[in-house]
This record gives structure tokens, C-alpha cells and sequence, in this order.
């Protein structure tokens, strides 16, 4: 009996990653389709010169982009739908953490929720038949004796294990990235190669174009308010809590013979409080744990590396037992600008053990 070649959908984008990783599946016999997720509601009033951004009016462009994508490769194309999905587990998450004090990372909840959740559970619910869901993220996927490891991409400078730490063990079994061996120029290269019209297309580059996040807030709700120093001495006003974040340097709008960093964000009393001196801390507390390279944490672990940021360098720390869903996690060097809202990503060499959200700094 003839072998049935596996089926892989593959999330695309519109850019060049994920439409090599489709070109590189069907290559390695795969039979592959393209999804496309839905996810731009025009009334949300973003910028309509907006073009490179994951939400945006450029997402038609996207769309068509995926198309076309797909009818080079000579597979079969399908979007979904999930706008009311992104507008209640991304857009209001991402305004309840702002409005609350917080830096949130909405690609870190969009992979989790989204790409890897709503968009294969409507694509089955749609009638659609495949065996695994493949990206065009940078990482590497290994089975080591039964266990899916989640490892760092070769490119260190595209690694985006940062932003999948929320998948599971099951997730992970059914998941193909097939550009972690591979360097952004080596993937630009085999887009051309392939006569794939996305070789030179410019990448997405922030969550919103230009990174103004207001737009998406009622302006009721920005209200303007105090900027004190660490003794509660008013030095300024400030725009609207969403506009800061901590350590954050530039555009605090008052003068000073020393440079100024936001300290703590204080919602409840609408306050900005800034300090002269580098924001570092010690240690950090995360919640809501996903552990993947461990079953769990039963005693301190002091061979790990925690990211607290995606560009950050990942940091030499010690991570203590869990406990409600939680863990404390020091730092052999105190770090700069711990954020609550952001996620804390512990590693062990390449592999990925777990994450979680900050909720405070220590």
C-alpha cells in the first residue's frame, strides 16, 4: 500500500519566512496548504499609511500576498477569520495591561492564543485535514527521548523562541519550523531561487506602525497626570500611563542636569515616578507558568539563563520552586528594567525550559 505523504498547513504571513517554510515542506514532500489569518478590524481606526505592521489596513496586502504565495507553489489557499478572537484575547489584553501599569508583549499572547490556537481549531471546524502546523519563525524543534525541546533558532540574531514559550508538549509534537537552521540572508537567497515574489519584501516590524498604541484606547481613558521623583516631588505632567514604560529614558519631557528613567508606573494613582538612577533589579516574580522542558520545578534550578525582553541578553539566574503558578527567579547580576507585563523566558543552554509574565520585580 502506497504511503499517504503527511499533511502540513503552514501559517502564512505574506513575507518571506513563512512563505519559504511552505516552499521548503513541499520541497521535503510534504502536501501543504496555506493558512492566513484574519485578524484587522478597520474600525479600530489605525492609520491607513500604516503598511508594515501585524495590524494594520496593510493586512489586504498581506492576504494577497499569501495568494499569490500559494498559487506559485501550486497549493491550496485558505483564510481564516478570527477578528473577533484577536479584538478579545490581543487588543482588550493588550488595553486592560496598559491601563493597569504594565508593558505587555502582544505577540507573546497572539502565538499562543492565535496562530497556534484559534486558527487550527476554525481551520478544522472548516473541514480542513492536516497532521502538523508549520511557521516561519526562527527555532528549532527536538524529540529527546519522548520529550519536544523547544531550542534557539542557529541565526541568534532572529531567534524567536522568546516569543513561543506558551506551547505545550502537544503543540510541540505537531509542530514543524523549518527555518531554524537557517540565517535570514539564506532565506532571502532561496526566496529568490525559487522566483518567490517575496524575497525583497520589507518585514513587519511592530505590532502597530510607528508604535503610537493610543489608537486603540478610548481617549477617555488617557488621562494625563502627575510626574514625581522617588521622594513625591511633582517635576512634570505626563501624556497618559500607555505612553511609558520602565526605564524608559526619552520623552519624558522635563528638564533635568541628570538623566531621568521611569522607576514605577502607579496606576492607581495615575503617576509616573521616575529616579536619576538606572532601574536594576535583583530578581523578578513571573506567573502564569508554562513549563515545556520540564515536567516542574520542585527545587532551586542555578544552570539557567532568563530573558526578560526580546532583545535582552539572556541573563545567569537561579529558579526557585513554584508555587500557585508561580516562581522566583534571582539573578547573579541584578538586570536592568525588569517590566511587569512582560515575559521572563528561561533557558538551559538552547533549549527552553519554560516562561512565564512578570508581576513584579524584586
Amino acid at each position: 500500500m502506497k504511503k499517504l505523504k503527511p499533511k502540513v498547513a503552514v501559517g502564512l504571513s505574506g513575507g518571506v519566512d513563512s512563505s519559504v517554510a511552505a516552499a521548503l515542506l513541499k520541497k521535503q514532500d510534504y502536501t501543504v496548504c496555506g493558512l492566513t489569518m484574519e485578524i484587522y478590524d478597520e474600525t479600530l481606526g489605525v492609520d491607513r499609511s500604516a503598511r508594515h505592521a501585524c495590524f494594520g489596513p496593510g493586512e489586504k496586502e498581506d492576504v494577497e500576498s499569501a495568494a499569490a504565495i500559494c498559487q506559485k507553489l501550486e497549493i491550496p489557499f485558505h483564510t481564516i477569520d478570527l477578528r473577533q478572537e484577536y479584538q478579545k484575547h490581543v487588543i482588550q489584553y493588550f488595553r486592560n495591561e496598559y491601563l493597569e501599569g504594565k508593558t505587555p508583549n502582544p505577540c507573546v499572547v497572539c502565538n499562543q492564543k492565535l496562530k497556534f490556537g484559534f486558527l487550527l481549531e476554525k481551520a478544522r471546524q472548516a473541514g480542513l485535514k492536516f497532521d502538523y502546523f508549520a511557521t516561519g519563525h526562527y527555532a528549532r524543534i527536538e524529540n529527546i527521548s519522548g520529550r519536544f525541546l523547544l531550542k534557539r533558532a542557529v541565526d541568534s540574531a532572529k531567534d524567536q523562541t522568546y516569543f513561543l514559550y506558551g506551547l505545550t508538549q502537544q503543540q510541540l509534537a505537531r509542530t514543524l519550523l523549518p527555518l531554524g537552521d537557517y540565517n535570514k540572508q539564506q532565506v532571502r537567497d532561496m526566496a529568490r531561487s525559487l522566483g518567490l515574489q517575496t524575497a525583497d519584501r520589507e518585514e513587519s516590524q511592530d505590532f502597530i506602525d510607528g508604535g503610537d498604541y493610543s489608537i486603540l484606547f478610548d481617549q477617555k481613558d488617557i488621562k494625563t497626570g502627575d510626574i514625581v521623583n522617588e521622594d513625591g516631588r511633582v517635576l512634570g505632567k505626563h501624556r497618559g500611563i500607555i505612553h511609558y514604560t520602565i526605564g524608559q529614558r526619552r520623552g519624558l519631557g522635563i528638564a533635568s542636569r541628570h538623566a531621568l528613567y521611569v522607576h514605577r508606573i502607579d496606576a492607581a494613582q495615575n503617576r509616573i515616578i521616575v529616579s536619576n538612577q538606572e532601574n536594576r533589579s535583583r530578581g523578578l516574580v513571573a506567573m502564569d507558568l508554562n513549563l515545556m522542558g520540564v515536567d516542574r520545578i520542585d527545587q532551586p534550578i542555578d544552570d539557567v539563563q532568563v530573558k526578560i525582553r526580546l532583545r535582552h541578553k539572556a541573563a545567569d539566574a537561579t529558579v526557585y520552586p513554584t508555587e500557585a503558578n508561580k516562581t522566583r527567579i534571582l539573578f547573579k547580576t541584578p538586570q536592568m528594567s525588569v517590566t511587569p507585563g512582560q515575559s521572563a523566558v528561561i533557558y538551559r543552554g538552547d533549549a527552553v525550559l519554560g516562561g512565564g509574565i512578570i508581576c513584579a520585580a524584586l
